[in-house]
């Protein structure tokens, strides 16, 4: 036992070591021929049902529309589609056999031929034909045979697919497959085969809603700029990008000492021209009545003048809104000029949906669309919406190309700010699915097939 199992071990070796499968067969066949004495040992491989011999012994050329090989695969077959060993002649009893074809082989050399098929994972990959004139193959011998069939098949079958191609590789795979298809049994993969054609007809027929999906952010509905009213200092801030602010609230202050100087002063001129009109009025001064009047007057406009630019250094809200742009903590104390902007404020409860389709499908979008919105601060919401209008203009940003498109929200229901962010699909009509999967692929293609001149 042991020693049979040092001759299966050194077999493997010689398939194993050799680079190319031609080689690792013609090798093996030489081997098993020196082991049992034969004059011709063959190896053979199951191809599309035939058998094909690829290797013989003693490394000799040969074409397999000779005569003799043709006979030596027909005995490989007979071995292989009854999946049994085929030894002649018979030692003692056995089972009835086909041996029509390995007869016919053991009349050209009145010894003994034995074929035994090469076995892989319990199927049959190829066979072995042994031939010899000098004594038939005893029972210790075939029990060999079988042995080194069933535990050297693997490696041979192993050795064959390595030197296969990818292409050959994948048409022996589709080959199979397509043989448990259609062939009898196998009803499971029958049954896959046939729910995915229903599958795909479904993909193919059945029409589904489809939806354009692409980033979308809020704004405002109106965007509020709060400027410095005239050349100051800033004094004093209350509000901060996010805050709540009602009409007429102080958002900040500009340092008014100067403004409130100049405000006393003008105060005290209009007095002093008041009390020269007066005293003009008492002598009937006409002409120092008439300029004391105006220098009175003059006085006064510039204290309503004055004291405008006093109440206007309160920068307060012209609507109730949010902040959304604009922290100023920072910058207390820093000059500011006439004109300069310092925040911009947005109605609280007022937004429009901006949303950026792609250029590809810019075509399907139209005014009055609708479409639903989750943003990322309320995944767990749909919110509804209509297209209002779409920008004429594309934007490059983030490496690729879309268009704005302006949208209304249709009642939120819960408190939104402007600036959050989320996905918005809009409503495109419906199409199969297998449209839905694969229409930019093939866009893509026609383009491509295009910008190559095709």
């Amino acid at each position: 036992m042991a020693s049979q199992i040092g001759t299966i071990l050194r077999l493997q070796t010689v398939v194993l070591s050799q680079k190319s499968f031609p080689a690792a067969a013609a090798a093996l066949a030489s081997e098993v021929a020196m082991l049992f004495g034969c004059d011709r040992a063959s190896i053979g491989l199951l191809e599309h049902g035939y058998a094909k011999v690829v290797a013989v012994s003693g490394g000799s050329p040969f074409d397999p529309r000779q005569d003799a090989i043709a006979r030596i695969a027909a005995a490989m077959e007979e071995a292989m589609e009854q999946g049994a060993l085929i030894a002649l002649p018979r030692q003692g009893e056995s089972k009835p056999q086909i041996t029509q074809a390995n007869v016919a082989l053991l009349a050209e050399r009145s010894g003994g031929v034995c074929s035994v098929p090469l076995v892989n994972r319990s199927e049959v990959v190829g066979a072995l034909t042994l031939e010899r004139a000098r004594a038939p193959f005893s029972a210790a011998e075939t029990t060999l045979c079988e042995h080194i069939a069933g535990l050297v098949g693997p490696v041979v079958a192993v050795k064959q697919e390595a030197n296969r191609t990818a292409l050959q590789r994948a048409l022996l795979g589709m080959r199979g497959f397509g043989i448990r298809l259609f062939g009898p049994g196998h009803r499971a993969i029958k049954l896959a085969a046939a729910g995915a054609v229903l599958l795909l007809l479904g993909a193919t027929l059945i029409p589904i809603p489809y939806r354009i999906g692409a980033p979308a952010r809020l704004e405002g509905a109106t965007q509020r700029v709060v400027v410095a009213p005239a050349d100051g200092f800033l004094q004093q801030v209350n509000v901060r990008p996010g805050d709540l602010v009602r009409e007429k609230q102080v958002l900040a202050e500009l340092a008014g000492q100067d403004l409130a100087v100049e405000y006393r002063k003008r105060q005290s001129e209009q007095l002093q021209h008041e009390n020269a009109y007066q005293a003009a009025l008492a002598r009937a001064d006409r002409t120092q009545l008439v300029i004391n009047h105006a220098k009175a007057a003059e006085a006064e406009a510039q204290i309503a003048l004055l004291k405008n630019q006093i109440d206007r250094a309160h920068i307060r809200a012209p609507f109730d809104g949010v902040v959304i742009k604009g922290d100023l903590t920072q910058s207390l104390g820093a000059p500011v000029q006439r004109g300069e902007v310092l925040l911009t404020l947005s109605p609280s409860e007022q937004f429009r949906l901006i949303v950026e389709i792609d250029e590809r499908d810019i075509g399907s979008v139209v005014p009055g669309q609708s479409g639903k919105l989750a943003l990322a601060a309320m995944p767990h919401e749909r919110l509804s919406f209509v297209v209002g209008r779409v920008m004429p203009v594309a934007t490059a940003g983030e490496g690729r190309n879309f268009f704005e498109v302006e949208a209304r929200l249709d009642a939120p229901g819960t408190p939104l700010r402007p600036g959050l962010k989320g996905v918005a699909k809009l409503d495109a009509g419906e199409h199969s699915l297998l449209w839905i999967l694969t229409h930019r692929l093939l866009d893509w293609t026609r383009l491509s097939l295009w910008s190559l001149g095709l």
